[in-house]
Formats: C-alpha cells, sequence, structure tokens
C-alpha cells in the first residue's frame, strides 16, 4: 500500500494519532493481515506492538489477562500503535460476547490514557446485535471490510469526529484505499456485500444463548451431547476441577438447561450455587426416598459476568486493576468498597431483575455471595461475604430498589477487610474472584407477622471435636436453632443453638432443665412483613403465632421452674426453646443423617451444610438444603503428646500455671512458646460503658495488624465469645481483628456474666480451624483445673501509646499486651488438655504441631 497524501481515510487509519479506538469487523483475519501491512510505511517497526491471545492466557482469566495487558499498555511510549489479535477468540474463551464487549470496554480508557492507538479485528459472524452495537458506540472508527475473493471492500460504518459524510462511502483495495465510484465496481461492492450479508447473518441472541438453545435442540433430537455437558459444566458451573466432576457425573443434561432457565445474565454461577446444586442432585440420584422429603427448589443466579460487567458500566476497572497491586492491596480495597455500594445497574440488568421479582412474587428472597472460589475444598470463606434479605413487599419499584442495594451490598462485601485479609493468607489475593450470587426463595411460613422457617441450622457429616466424651463424631452432627439460620452460624446475643449428635440425637450436655433453660436459644431472627425488615426477636414475641404442633416440636418446659411457682400458687407454663421435639423425631435425624453421608460419600470429603427445617402439619417435616461445602477439617497425624504433658505437669511448679484445662479445646496438638500474652480484664471490660466496648475490638485489631506477618507467636485471653457481634457478649471483633494468635482463650466470668460456647458451624469456628489456631475456654467448673491471669504481672508491658491514639482511656487500662517469652503451652489433642506454664526454664526450641 503506497502513501497518498490526498487520501484522506488512508491518513485517518494509518498516519492520524487521534482515534483510540479502531474496530475492523471482517470476513476472515487474512482480510485484515492485508490492510494491517499498510502500517508499515507510516509507523516505525519499534512503535508496532502486536497483542496476541493464545488459549492457555485468556481461558477463564478475564481479570488477570485484562491486567497484563493494563501493564503492557502502561509501558508504551505515546504514538505507539497496538495491533491486538482477533477480539472474536475472547468470546470462544469466554463462551459469550456481554465479557468480550468488556473487555473491549476496559481497553479504551487506557489506551486514551497513555497516547496510544489500538486496532481491533473482529469477525464478522457468531456475534449478537447487541454486542455489535456497543463495540459500534464506544468505538471511534468502525468499518465493515469483506472480499468477493477477487478484492477486498471497506465501508466506513463510523468516523471519529466526521460531520460531512464525506468518508461514509465504500472503499476498496488496490495497493491503495479507493472510493468505489465507477458503476462496475458498485455492482461488485453489492454483490460482495450480499454474500457477507448471508454469510453472517446476524443474530438478536448472545453467543452464550445461542449455544445453550444449540444443544437444546441438538438434545431433543436425540443426539449425543455428552461434550457439551462437559463444556456446559465448565463455563457455567465451576473452575474446580473436583466440583466439575462431581457435577458431570450427577447432572443430566437437563439440569444444565434448567440452571441456564434460572440464570441473570452469563458466566459461573459460583461456588456456593454450585454446591447446593450438587448435593441436592446426589440425594436425589442416590436416595430418591429422602429426596422425597426435601423442599422444591427454585432459585435464581445472578451469574459471574454481572459483576465484572457492573464494575466496568460503573467505570470501576481501573480502579479494580490498580487495587491488585500489593501496596494499594488493602488502601484502594477501601475505596472500591464505597464506590460499588454507589454504582448503579443498566436497564437490561434490572429488566432481568425485575422478571425476577415477578417469578418470586411477595414472597421473601435472600441474595447470597456464591464467589467462584467459594465454598470449594480447602477454602470455605465462611462469613467472609454478606447475604441480604430482602423481605420482597412493597411496590414494584421499591422491591427492585432493596434487590439492587441488596446485589451492591454483596458485591461490595468482596473489597471488606475480612475478604481481603482472607484472600491474601490463603494466596489467593491475585486469582481472579469474581463474585457470583444466589438468590433463594426464603424457606419458611408467615407466623403472624413474621415469616421464618420453623428451623434452621448446620449439620456436619462427621466432626472432630465432641460435645460430649461418649458421642461418635463420625456420625454427624447438627446445630439448631428456632428460625432463620443467621443466628446458627453467626454469634448473636441469646444464640444457644441445640446441638445434636446423630448417633445419639437426644444427648445433651445439660442434665437438668435449669441448665437447658439457662443455656437455650433467647432470641431468634424472622423476617417482619409488616417493618419490612430482618428482626431479631425474642422467642416469646413469636410464639403466640405458631400452631400448637410446631410449639410441641420446638419447645421445651422447665419442670423445675413450673414446680417452684405452683409451690407459691402460680400455675402457668414455663417454655423455652430446644428444639427437643426435632431431636426426638427419628424419621428427622434418619433423613439428615442420610442425607449428610450420602453427600459425604459423593465428595469423598466431609461437608457440612445449611439446611432448614419446617412443619406444614402435625407428623410431617419437609427439609431444604440451602448449601454444602467440603469441610474444612485438620486431623492430627503426629505422636501423642503424653510425655510431654506428664513431664510438664510433673516438674513444673503449681504456682507457674496459668492455665490447665480439660475438655475445653478444639485444634490440632501443638507445643508452642508464646510471645506475646494479650489480655482483656473481664471486669475492666465489662465497666465500660456499652459505647466504649467496640473501641476494644479497635484496639484489638490494632495489635493483630502492627504483628502481622512478624510471625509472633500470640495468645490472646478474651471474656465471653470472641467473634462476636453483640458487645454484652464479649469484644465484638471479626476474624480479621485476631487472625494472627496461635491461640485464643475465651474466659468465663460469671461476675459479668460472661460465658464462652464452643461454636461448631459458627463462621468464627471455621476461620480458626482453616488457620490451624487452637481454641480453648475458661470454664468455671470442673474443666478448668487452674487458671491464674495474675501470673501476667510478673511480665513487661508492650507500649500501646500509638496504637491507642484516640481510644478512651478506660479501653486502654482493660487491655494489656504482656511479652511472654519464658511461656509454654502444650495441647494434647487426644487427651484433650492444655496447659500453659510462666517461668517455663530451658532454652527455646521448634515449635510443634
Amino acid at each position: 500500500m503506497k502513501q497518498a497524501d490526498d487520501n484522506k481515510l488512508d491518513r485517518l487509519l494509518f498516519q492520524d494519532r487521534s482515534p483510540a479506538a479502531i474496530v475492523w469487523r471482517l470476513e476472515e483475519m487474512a482480510d485484515f493481515d492485508l490492510l494491517t501491512a499498510g502500517l508499515h510505511p507510516y509507523v516505525p517497526e519499534q512503535k508496532i506492538l502486536r497483542i496476541s491471545f493464545s488459549g492457555a492466557e485468556i481461558a477463564h482469566r478475564f481479570e488477570a489477562f485484562t491486567r497484563e495487558i493494563y501493564l503492557e499498555l502502561d509501558r508504551q511510549e505515546a504514538g505507539t500503535v497496538v495491533v491486538f489479535d482477533c477480539i472474536s477468540l475472547l468470546k470462544t474463551a469466554w463462551a459469550t460476547d456481554l465479557m468480550m464487549v468488556n473487555f473491549f470496554l476496559v481497553i479504551i480508557p487506557m489506551l486514551k490514557k497513555r497516547g496510544l492507538r489500538g486496532h481491533f479485528p473482529l469477525l464478522r459472524e457468531g456475534h449478537s446485535v447487541t454486542a455489535i452495537e456497543r463495540i459500534r458506540t464506544y468505538a471511534d472508527v468502525f468499518l465493515d471490510v469483506w472480499s468477493d475473493f477477487q478484492s477486498v471492500y471497506l465501508l466506513p460504518q463510523k468516523i471519529f469526529e466526521e460531520t460531512d459524510g464525506t468518508l461514509l462511502r465504500p472503499y476498496y483495495l488496490q495497493d491503495r484505499l479507493l472510493p468505489v465510484e465507477d458503476p462496475d465496481r458498485m455492482r461488485l461492492f453489492e454483490r460482495a456485500r450480499e454474500q457477507a450479508k448471508d454469510r453472517g447473518e446476524e443474530q438478536h441472541m448472545d453467543s452464550w444463548d445461542s449455544y445453550f438453545e444449540d444443544v437444546r435442540r441438538r438434545y431433543m433430537y436425540g443426539e449425543d451431547v455428552s461434550d457439551d455437558c462437559i463444556r456446559m459444566c465448565n463455563i457455567m458451573m465451576s473452575r474446580d476441577t473436583r466440583m466439575r466432576e462431581l457435577v458431570t457425573s450427577q447432572f443430566a443434561p437437563e439440569d444444565y438447561f434448567y440452571v441456564k432457565e434460572h440464570m441473570v445474565g452469563t458466566g459461573i454461577v459460583g461456588g456456593k450455587a454450585c454446591g447446593m446444586l450438587a448435593a441436592r442432585k446426589l440425594v436425589e440420584n442416590c436416595r430418591p426416598d429422602l429426596f422425597d422429603r426435601m423442599e422444591f427448589h427454585d432459585s435464581f443466579y445472578i451469574a459471574s459476568d454481572v459483576y465484572y460487567t457492573y464494575l466496568v458500566e460503573n467505570d470501576l476497572w481501573d480502579l479494580r486493576v490498580r487495587q491488585r497491586n500489593t501496596e494499594d492491596y488493602f488502601s484502594l480495597g477501601k475505596v472500591l468498597e464505597e464506590k460499588i455500594r454507589g454504582g448503579s445497574f443498566s436497564e437490561r440488568i434490572r429488566g432481568q431483575f425485575r422478571e425476577l421479582l415477578d417469578y418470586y412474587g411477595r414472597s421473601p428472597v435472600i441474595v447470597r455471595s456464591s464467589s467462584i472460589l467459594e465454598d470449594g475444598f480447602g477454602h470455605a470463606f465462611a462469613g467472609k461475604y454478606e447475604s441480604v434479605f430482602c423481605p420482597n413487599t412493597g411496590s414494584l419499584s421499591e422491591r427492585l430498589s432493596d434487590l439492587e442495594e441488596a446485589v451492591r451490598i454483596v458485591y461490595a462485601s468482596s473489597m471488606s477487610l475480612s475478604a481481603l485479609d482472607y484472600r491474601m493468607r490463603h494466596a489467593l489475593d491475585k486469582r481472579d474472584e469474581q463474585m457470583a450470587l444466589l438468590v433463594q426463595r426464603v424457606s419458611g411460613n408467615l407466623y403472624g407477622p413474621y415469616y421464618m422457617p420453623c428451623a434452621a441450622g448446620v449439620g456436619y457429616s462427621c466432626s472432630p471435636y465432641r460435645f460430649l466424651e461418649d458421642l461418635d463424631p463420625s456420625a454427624g452432627m447438627l446445630r439448631l436453632v428456632m428460625g432463620l439460620g443467621t443466628t446458627a452460624v453467626d454469634r448473636t446475643e441469646g444464640s444457644y443453638p441445640r446441638l445434636i449428635s446423630l448417633d445419639r440425637p437426644e444427648a445433651s450436655p445439660y442434665t437438668t432443665a435449669a441448665q437447658r433453660h439457662r443455656y437455650s436459644q433467647r432470641r431468634l431472627e424472622a423476617i417482619n412483613v409488616r417493618t419490612r425488615k430482618l428482626e431479631l426477636i425474642r422467642q416469646e414475641a413469636a410464639e403466640p403465632y405458631l400452631p400448637p404442633h410446631v410449639r410441641r416440636y420446638l419447645y421445651e418446659h422447665d419442670d423445675e421452674a413450673e414446680a417452684r411457682l405452683r409451690e407459691r400458687g402460680n400455675y402457668r407454663d414455663v417454655t423455652f426453646v430446644s428444639c427437643a421435639g426435632l431431636a426426638r423425631s427419628r424419621e428427622l435425624m434418619e433423613t439428615m443423617k442420610g442425607m449428610l453421608s450420602i453427600i459425604q460419600e459423593g465428595y469423598q470429603h466431609p461437608v457440612d451444610v445449611e439446611f432448614t427445617v419446617n412443619l406444614p402439619e402435625k407428623d410431617s417435616f419437609t427439609v431444604n438444603l440451602l448449601q454444602c461445602r467440603p469441610l474444612q477439617v485438620r486431623m492430627a497425624d503426629e505422636a501423642s503428646f503424653d510425655t510431654q504433658t506428664e513431664d510438664l505437669l510433673k516438674n513444673c511448679r503449681k504456682e507457674d500455671i496459668l492455665l490447665w484445662c480439660e475438655h475445653a479445646s478444639m485444634g490440632l496438638s501443638r507445643d508452642i512458646r508464646p510471645d506475646l500474652i494479650i489480655y482483656v480484664d473481664p471486669v475492666a471490660y465489662y465497666n465500660l460503658p456499652y459505647q466504649d466496648k467496640p473501641a476494644a475490638a479497635r484496639l484489638l485489631s490494632g495489635i493483630n495488624w502492627k504483628y502481622r506477618g512478624m510471625e509472633k507467636k500470640i495468645m490472646l485471653l478474651t471474656p465471653g465469645r470472641i467473634g462476636t457481634s453483640s458487645p454484652e457478649l464479649g469484644v465484638p471483633t471479626s476474624f480479621a481483628d485476631i487472625s494472627e494468635c496461635s491461640v485464643i482463650c475465651e474466659i468465663s466470668e460469671s461476675r459479668a456474666g460472661y460465658q464462652p460456647e464452643l461454636s461448631y458451624g459458627s463462621h468464627i469456628f471455621q476461620d480458626l480451624v482453616e488457620a490451624d489456631i487452637l481454641y480453648t475456654a475458661v470454664f468455671e467448673n470442673e474443666k478448668t483445673k487452674v487458671f491464674a491471669p495474675e501470673l501476667l504481672q510478673r511480665f513487661e508491658q508492650e507500649d500501646l501509646t500509638e496504637l491507642a491514639a484516640g481510644i478512651p482511656s478506660p479501653v486502654k487500662d482493660a487491655v494489656h499486651v504482656y511479652r511472654t517469652e519464658e511461656c509454654r503451652l502444650i495441647y494434647d489433642m487426644e487427651k484433650e488438655l492444655v496447659i500453659c506454664i510462666c517461668d517455663a526454664g530451658g532454652e527455646r526450641h521448634e515449635d510443634r504441631g
């Protein structure tokens, strides 16, 4: 192609630096190669950058792939011409036009920022009208190119700042671009255009929808679609190899089509949704009798591509890319979290949200996180992302507004401190983490103004921890509460669940009615349809609205309290929530045990599930399986610590024992020397004004982050429950506030009303197991042989002045950090015995466990 100073289009395409994005829509790539050969007379070789797309780089890696190109473009000099590989390859790799368009949209700002010019080839066939129109809208120059095997023709459909229309006419290539003017050439042009239209008729469906429709059609005509089932699983269900194997072994083609019909957008449905679906299919396929007890399932899935599209359409992609840098990881994470909360959805997505709400009518729904890394083998992400209940009442605009806000809240939680810290600790900070969402109809019924299930909880197919000595951990365990299951996984006020070992469902650690009453569930969560809010209510508020047969399953009489009242002439019932009737239901317990066993066998790994139980009528029940994930467990593989514990107890002085507890711990055996002991004085904390108690959590967080990555062995002694959201139950921390600790000890203090709880099944429990943090509790009973916190006065305290800036003085007086190099702690998992000695003597040694 010769340089032609009089050819304005030549100059625009190959010399003018103004257009940042030039799109060539082609019949075949050979036409593009021929056209771009004309770059070299105008642009020096060193000023041309070619970006190629290899299958390995782009497969399922939108974010990482885009970031790599971002970094490459950022290194280029202004004026560089960037020639991209055919962007239609991205549609093939990502199975959807949507993400191909998103790639184009996030690259354009970078080109303009750096003063670069990008050439994007795009094949004509296989793209939706919507995708082409979006690309044409944001392109500076859009050119239609085709050939009749004799000549190459070009028709500009959009020209950067073109006002007079002189360039929007057909051209053909003959050693340079020439306008089509003579009648014979125009006939050839029209013939070539008609042939191109016949070969690549534009469609109105995204390539994603076209693919699924094609597979469905072939399946209905009896064709073998086995290979397509594997591809549908890969592009829609999971990126986890083990989960893919499980899904493909259980799903029939109809199952993929059903999931597709319930999707908003395109992409992966995410870990939580995939686990739930796989577990339900295992029960359906292996135990149809148990499946008959399960509720009808009609969830929707806001797929992972919608999350990336939301970031792109709200101009947040550049911030997202910069946040991935290590130095900006946490600081920009907070900025991005706030901006995500303030974003808006395209009308296209809002329309699909309306259809979702129309489907559910006025039934309450819950929007749950289902990120692509969540609930996988090795990474539970328990409690790291938000779930939001939507009462789904009021006008359509109110319901839609509530749903959009719920989606924004869950999206923003992907940038929360807890989530970012978790990903970094597990070396996932460089991995793509798309946030898909699982939208579920809230399982339950309306009781007066309260909508809730009769009971809900979490179940383990096996548990390495026993709440009674003679129970079989391999039988499985339930953590059961009345109402919504949030009180089963969060340590909130009044959340004493019913612990059920499935080998002996009626067994309880409490022997008297008074004990069972004291440690019963006093509050429950339900949706109040009148106030349109999720509420934590006292159980007495819901009791009058419950049918008699439901109360019999959930409530228990305190016979001892009733007897004392009768002695005074007061004849009334004293009841409390114990879920004892459910525990006595042999059919329900066998159903749960059977489900957990089948799912564990299918996963070939212990699992934990979330579920609800409803009692539609007398002597009947239904179970709804809401979530399933591989159970995060750590099993001991070292020899017994018999010798160490016996020697330490034999040789130490009793006055040197800081802590000696039995049958009140969980974790693997270990022998460590704490570098620091953080002690939160229970009485001093209790005496703090209520509004100052959260400041204690901020101070603990500051201490935790000060020692982050320094490999210190830190022991935390704290009143009541760690990880609670209720300051009256303990210091209201999240796991990110205590993640550097090696040992966490909850302290009972009856004078202040603090009571530890080994919360099997709670989110904090999952965190402790995954991080291999030893948990122990100091009870005011026979389990605690010695607890002498006054021994800590032997050690020097850390200066907290800098960390405590802005913290009220009484809070600083309640939190102490001691340098304790002369302490030694041993935990014997087999004996369930933990002992910590101050002034232990001897030289420091390699930590075990």
